[in-house]
């Protein structure tokens, strides 16, 4: 958990390296985030409203960590575009 929160800080941060942990760690509390919101939004009937809501906060943040995961691996951040496509 401590690894999503501190994406969460530097959620505008689009300098810097992200470490194999931070990222891989972040992606699964994300992912496991919205499957869950996702399950209570069939249950409850919410046609997807809190899991959209979740992903349109958490957009940025997660661009800065693929930015800074790509400064890692020594790709430049406009190749978040090319996989994007």
């Amino acid at each position: 958990m401590e690894w999503y929160l501190n994406v969460l800080k530097n959620y505008a941060v689009f300098s810097g390296r992200a470490r194999r942990k931070e990222y891989w760690l972040f992606i699964l509390i994300h992912s496991v985030i919205a499957t869950g919101l996702v399950i209570v939004d069939f249950q409850l009937q919410l046609y997807f409203i809190l899991y959209m809501s979740y992903a349109l906060v958490m957009l940025v943040p997660c661009m800065s960590v693929i930015v800074r995961r790509l400064h890692d691996t020594g790709r430049s951040g406009w190749w978040y575009f090319v996989s994007a496509a």
